[in-house]
């Protein structure tokens, strides 16, 4: 099995040496750079696996380089913020992030929400892997969902609007996947957390809420409805 390459953005010296030791342990392979423009250098020429990225680094931000790389790429990006509440992790979701992790943090925390990244956008590549949590067509008929003008190729992992083509990133995918897989039924934050980022304990719902935000930008407003205090479900 191919090694993971992890891109690791932290101007902290002391955390970034004990962060990419403990990764190392862990079997990862680990390229950690001291700012932002550097770390944009090592995306661009290394090409890794996953990038986790300080908020607060010199140079380019930690949320500015997020943008860069979702410009470029939908490998999945985990922010690292020195505050749960920070404003800084809803603007590194609205980036492009797929979750973020507050420091200072448990090594083997940090070690299973980046498999459990990892895991889902392996999984992002068709909705009938192992543990995806999606249901399989009944027919090929079915393969292609419709939802007024929004068709979803579940099998080509392609999304159309209007007939044109909607990029989205893997978690954004999986997120569309499972509510198509029910439309008009309102699914909680939690279940969401628990099925699209595998979150077997509890997590912080903005992610949902951000994610949910950046897929109606691109699939449209009215198509996936908030039901206040409950979640929210896609319009049939």
């Amino acid at each position: 099995m191919a090694e993971t390459h992890v891109l690791f953005v932290e101007d902290d010296d002391v955390i970034r040496e004990a962060t990419q030791l403990a990764l190392e342990r862990d079997g990862f392979v680990v390229t950690a750079m001291p700012d932002g423009l550097a770390g944009l250098e090592a995306f661009r020429a290394d090409r890794p696996d996953i990038a986790l990225l300080d908020v607060m680094v010199p140079g380019l931000d930690g949320v500015s380089l997020c943008r860069r790389i979702r410009d470029e790429s939908t490998v999945p990006v985990i922010m690292l913020s020195a505050r749960a509440d920070s404003i800084d992790v809803v603007l590194g979701l609205e980036a492009g992030a797929d979750d973020y992790v507050t420091k200072p943090f448990d090594g083997a925390v940090l070690v299973a929400r980046i498999r459990a990244v990892l895991r889902r956008f392996g999984h992002a590549s068709g909705p009938n892997g192992p543990g995806s949590g999606t249901a399989e067509p009944a027919d090929a008929a079915e393969a292609v969902l419709r939802f007024g003008d929004l068709e979803i190729d579940t099998e080509g992992m392609e999304v159309r609007k209007g007939g044109e083509n909607v990029a989205l990133t893997p978690t954004e995918m999986r997120l569309l996947l499972e509510f198509s897989n029910a439309p008009g039924t309102v699914l909680s934050r939690d279940r969401l957390l628990e099925r699209v980022w595998d979150y077997g304990w509890g997590g912080d719902t903005r992610v949902v809420d951000v994610h949910v935000q950046r897929l109606r930008g691109k699939i449209g407003q009215d198509r996936i409805e908030t039901v206040r205090g409950f979640g929210y479900k896609l319009r049939g």
